[in-house]
């Protein structure tokens, strides 16, 4: 007998959705709390981007100091400078380059970026400095303002001294803050600020230095700058010279951080993904557990579609409130954001609230609550009236079902339409959908592999504890898929993070060990070379290597220039390496680290005079050039035709001298060179009494102590290290959610089997042992196939992206395979005390 005979109200199907969560919603809510995590990682990053673009915006200005800033790394012709000198209303100078500095007083040295200025620059910001006045003070005496770290690593004070080349300064102001500084560059190369005016002075201005030359203009009308820019663009770009504005400063900045934003937040999806798996597989066993429910409702006249809308209200709803609940989290995570990347931004990054960023959240985390909540909420339509009398319901397969097949292919679309907003890129786009579809197919396919290879071999000679706990893995209702895919993927994304940051770290400690070089003497002039030789054997010290370096440009290649490829679109490839500046050496022969690969390696100019070049093979592919190709060259105005002879393999890794363009010998040694020494101190004490000996003798050499350089970038790598761990650790925390969730779901299907083991004499220490072999498997397989993944997919990032060998270090991995096994093992035991601490007739009696 049909009950409802008049069409059901959307109040009454919101009414049933209510009454009929009651009991469940614990349940309910903990596979909610992954869709938190995920929501509350990408709000965070969201709020962060969001945030981040607006103060580029207003602080672009202060990032540059000025309106228009036009820097080259060689002098300006005459005539250039007349038209430099034309532009805005107010102009600064400034010369830039790296130094090193001693301290009389303490006789410490070490290597500073030198500033020295000229005018009011900067225009926009302020160089903050202790006293405040100082930043205008030391302009026009002789006087210098001195980083802070360097001022506390040497334990100076305003009033003391410091050398710079042949002049001493008087430090007057401690600088604390540069406009568009980031505290990683000033721990690498502090800043030093001198008056331009005693450059000269100090000696360290000379043929052959590598001097950035920055002009800074300021304009009372906005509109003057882009007017200016139209203007002398054609000259400065036949010249060489390079120029910005705050616009540009603007994209340039807002790219650079889009790229970590992107990233961030593609991680944090993986984490919303990962938790609406779980969503999707504690849906499919509810619905079996309302099978009954629903099949009563429908003997009482609610339709197929009616009983479908009851559930996925209850579904939807738990979504929106998963998804509010996670964009406020997410809103007070983003709030300590900023402190933790305040070393690597060069602006203030305010923590204000995006709303913008929490509408995202929630529409994200509605769209895809609805699209894996649909998966097993479509079984719903196949319950008929029939079912309150059958004891199975058999569920119509995907390819009979095209609705599955629809919402897999959204489900697909989705995420490569998400995944493009990020990238900005479909083939990009596409790349992360495929690998994210491959790794959960194929923890999917060992998964099933697993189920089916313990069924078909059983060990039936083995003890009877343990044929039960390896029997649960693929008896009926069992959860070894969820939990080997959602184990497994969160063990591969830390996994992967781990082993990436090793291989970055590998690259830069690894010139640090045995007797690499790590201290490296720069623009040591020619006739500076024997001496400095000799001092470094003084000091009982090897010289590792010691070569002249000569900086030229690319002037043509294969007789097409600059202007033939803003022509020809078809010669684009060449563009790269027609506006770049190139430093390259001279040489008759191969060093320990190099290897031809194609061509033959040409020490001397051939008999004929042709000069045949040998070039390292990933340049040459990113340039575009094969072997024969001819390419001119540009030495500061003389012109050098070459033909490429060799390509050569490089290893990057040892850090010494290598080059992408090697030159033969017999046609540099007159052109304007500086030299390059590398040797190895074997202490700090040696390190320093070294750089005060070629301080004193030689004041124009920079040097550069590589350990210092280590520890800079280990820290930096630490810093970064810690935000993709802190995005990845959602990913961690949603898996465990999942893994707790689906624990749990599976208590519910075993506990009549836990209650018939005790009925019929089975002991709390047996069942224990039951339930902790079928979960030390479920974490052990999934968290092996996890690192398994990992390992595969870092050494291909280490062999094609990073080029450096991958020797992963097992010890911390060992230590995370034990730590999720364990962790798998105790949540099933945890949710096992339950029935264990009551009668089986008091649980028997319960409507489980």
């Amino acid at each position: 007998m049909r009950i409802l005979e008049s069409p059901v109200k959307v109040s009454w199907l919101f009414k049933m959705a209510w009454r009929d969560s009651r009991r469940n919603r614990p349940r309910l809510f903990l596979f909610t709390s992954s869709i938190i995590m995920g929501i509350a990682a990408l709000v965070a990053i969201y709020s962060f981007g969001h945030n981040l673009r607006q103060d580029i915006d207003k602080q672009a200005a202060t990032l540059i100091g000025a309106d228009l800033v036009i820097s080259t790394n060689k002098k300006v012709s005459p005539d250039l400078q007349k038209l430099l000198d034309s532009l805005g209303n107010q102009q600064s100078k400034e010369q830039s380059f790296a130094s090193m500095i001693y301290f009389p007083r303490n006789k410490g040295t070490r290597l500073v970026q030198i500033r020295a200025i000229e005018g009011n620059f900067p225009y926009y910001g302020t160089i903050e400095t202790i006293p405040l006045k100082a930043a205008a003070a030391f302009r026009n005496k002789q006087q210098a303002l001195v980083d802070k770290t360097l001022m506390l690593q040497f334990n100076s004070r305003v009033g003391d001294q410091i050398k710079v080349g042949k002049v001493t300064f008087t430090i007057v102001g401690i600088v604390n803050k540069v406009p568009g500084q980031t505290g990683i560059v000033t721990s690498i190369a502090p800043i030093v600020y001198i008056p331009l005016r005693y450059l000269e002075q100090t000696g360290l201005s000379q043929k052959g230095s590598r001097i950035n030359y920055n002009f800074y203009y300021k304009y009372n009308k906005p509109a003057d700058v882009e007017k200016s820019v139209k203007h002398i663009e054609p000259r400065l770009e036949k010249a060489g010279i390079d120029y910005q504005t705050v616009e540009s400063k603007k994209r340039d900045t807002g790219r650079s951080f889009q790229d970590l934003t992107d990233f961030l937040s593609l991680v944090g999806f993986v984490a919303l993904l990962l938790g609406c798996i779980g969503v999707a597989s504690a849906i499919h066993i509810y619905v079996r557990e309302k099978i009954e429910a629903i099949a009563i409702l429908r003997c009482l006249g609610v339709t197929s579609s009616q009983a479908f809308l009851i559930y996925l209200i209850q579904i939807m709803s738990l979504g929106i409130i998963g998804a509010f609940i996670g964009a406020v989290l997410g809103t007070l995570i983003q709030q300590a954001l900023p402190m933790v990347l305040k070393d690597l931004l060069p602006l203030e990054i305010t923590a204000n609230i995006s709303w913008l960023a929490m509408l995202q959240g929630l529409a994200l985390g509605v769209t895809i609550s609805l699209l894996f909540a649909l998966l097993p909420l479509i079984a719903i339509r196949n319950i008929s009236p029939l079912n309150t009398l059958r004891l199975s319901f058999q569920e119509i397969r995907l390819f009979r079902d095209p609705l599955k097949w629809i919402v897999y292919f959204s489900i697909l679309l989705f995420v490569t339409g998400f995944a493009y907003f990020q990238l900005n890129s479909l083939p990009l786009a596409l790349y992360f959908t495929a690998g994210i579809l491959a790794t959960f197919l194929v923890l999917s396919a060992i998964a099933w592999l697993i189920r089916w290879s313990i069924h078909r071999y059983f060990p039936s000679t083995w003890s009877y504890l343990w044929r039960q706990g390896l029997a649960n893995l693929f008896r009926p209702q069992n959860q070894t898929l969820i939990l080997m895919v959602s184990i497994g993927l969160g063990t591969t994304l830390i996994a992967t993070l781990f082993f990436v940051q090793d291989i970055l770290m590998n690259r830069v400690t690894l010139s640090a060990s045995g007797n690499q070089p790590n201290m490296v003497l720069f623009d040591i002039q020619t006739n500076q070379k024997e001496a400095i030789a000799r001092l470094t054997r003084q000091q009982h010290l090897p010289i590792i290597q010691q070569v002249p370096i000569v900086t030229m440009r690319i002037e043509e290649i294969n007789g097409k220039n600059a202007l033939d490829v803003k022509k020809d679109s078809a010669l684009a490839t060449y563009s790269r390496a027609l506006n770049s500046e190139l430093r390259v050496t001279f040489r008759d022969s191969l060093t320990n680290t190099e290897r031809i690969t194609s061509g033959k390696w040409q020490g001397n100019v051939s008999s004929d005079g042709t000069i045949y070049i040998s070039i390292e093979e990933g340049y040459a592919k990113r340039i575009h050039v094969d072997i024969g190709d001819k390419i001119l060259f540009n030495v500061q105005g003389a012109l050098i035709p070459t033909v490429v002879g060799s390509f050569r393999e490089v290893d990057w890794n040892r850090i010494q001298t290598n080059f992408r363009v090697v030159f033969p010998k017999g046609i540099l040694e007159d052109a304007p060179q500086f030299h390059v020494l590398v040797t190895r101190v074997p202490s700090s004490q040696a390190s320093a009494f070294f750089q005060q000996a070629v301080v004193r003798a030689f004041p124009n050499v920079s040097i550069i102590d590589l350990d210092l350089v280590l520890n800079v970038l280990d820290d930096l790598l630490d810093k970064i290290a810690f935000i993709i761990r802190f995005m990845g650790a959602f990913s961690m925390i949603t898996g465990l959610i999942v893994l707790i969730a689906s624990v749990l779901i599976s208590k519910y299907q075993r506990i009549q089997e836990s209650v018939l083991l005790r009925t019929i004499g089975a002991s709390r220490k047996q069942i224990l042992m039951i339930t902790a072999i079928e979960y030390f498997f479920l974490g052990a397989l999934a968290s092996a196939t996890g690192i398994i993944l990992s390992i595969i997919g870092s050494w291909i990032l280490a062999k094609y992206s990073f080029e450096t060998a991958f020797s992963p270090s097992f010890i911390p991995v060992l230590i995370l395979f034990l730590s999720i096994s364990a962790l798998t093992v105790i949540i099933g035991l945890v949710n096992s005390r339950g029935i264990l601490n009551r009668p089986p007739l008091e649980i028997l009696r319960q409507d489980v």
